[in-house]
């Protein structure tokens, strides 16, 4: 177990189609901010999303291409980062996987293909409907949403293996009732996803992300986190979840307290797809 640090282990730059925040500043910011890592997880999301080389396929929305990656410029500019800051913060090569269970084969290519430290497999939409759109939700009672999210869910990580951490468990909640937490009814679900996960030697995140999402209480919940523990889970990492500026390092350090108090004593990073212990 090593020395404690300040790390922020979700983070976004303007190689994710929604963020417009350069790599570069990120990093800078980063170390004024005294982060001691950070790790890239620029948004993939096959199904809803195109690579770059299919351009003339992408959805268009604002006059903007949605697209995923643009994977040899994202992993050649941390590359540059890596060597140019290297002795001031420790940079990480990742990307987060918005899965569905159909595009699986899409993923594993890119997994394949480029050499990562971490990567996040995240539940943004479901048969290519998306939360943030509210068209997943359309006709489905807030119980459905949750229980066909959750199923998505364990069914990924039953299936597809080559990921690191669960990204925010219960993103569903930030588009459904934010003051209501719906574990009790989807706890037996909830219990089998994360069975899966530690018995596969993965991990979960808390997203401090919450916070500027107005939800009442942190993501995943804190329910969800006891039972982690309870479960044996130990592998878990902290991200912001940032896209600008403002939110880049928001809340790790209340959220590492959150945990030692839940009694958690170890959080994670990451290299090359193997967990870094560290005290909390």
């Amino acid at each position: 177990m090593t020395k404690e640090l300040f790390v922020d282990y979700h983070v976004h730059c303007d190689y994710s189609d929604d963020s417009w925040y350069p790599m570069e500043d990120v990093v800078n910011d980063a170390i004024a901010l005294g982060l001691d890592a950070i790790c890239f997880t620029d948004h993939v999301d096959y199904g809803v999303k195109v690579d770059w080389h299919e351009m003339h396929k992408a959805r268009i929305v604002d006059g903007e291409r949605i697209l995923n990656v643009d994977y040899p410029r994202y992993f050649a500019e941390i590359d540059r980062l890596q060597e140019r800051y290297g002795d001031m913060i420790s940079i990480k090569r990742g990307l987060e996987f918005g899965m569905q269970m159909h595009t699986i084969a899409s993923f594993q290519r890119v997994f394949d293909a480029y050499p990562m430290d971490f990567v996040l497999l995240s539940v943004h939409q479901v048969n290519d409907q998306e939360f943030w759109t509210g068209d997943f939700q359309k006709g489905r009672s807030e119980h459905e949403s949750y229980t066909r999210y959750y199923k998505e869910m364990y069914d990924l990580v039953s299936t597809y293996h080559n990921y690191s951490c669960l990204a925010h468990m219960d993103l569903i909640r930030r588009y459904l009732d934010k003051e209501t937490d719906a574990f009790d009814a989807h706890k037996a679900m909830i219990t089998k996803i994360l069975e899966v996960v530690i018995a596969d030697g993965k991990g979960i995140e808390v997203n401090t992300s919450s916070h500027r999402y107005g939800i009442n209480g942190i993501t995943p919940s804190i329910e969800i986190l006891k039972l982690y523990r309870a479960l044996g889970g130990r592998i878990i990492t902290i991200g912001s979840d940032s896209h600008k500026k403002e939110h880049l390092g928001a809340y790790i350090q209340s959220s590492r307290a959150i945990l030692k108090e839940l009694g958690f004593t170890e959080y994670c990073t990451f290299s090359k797809m193997e967990p870094i212990f560290h005290k909390l």
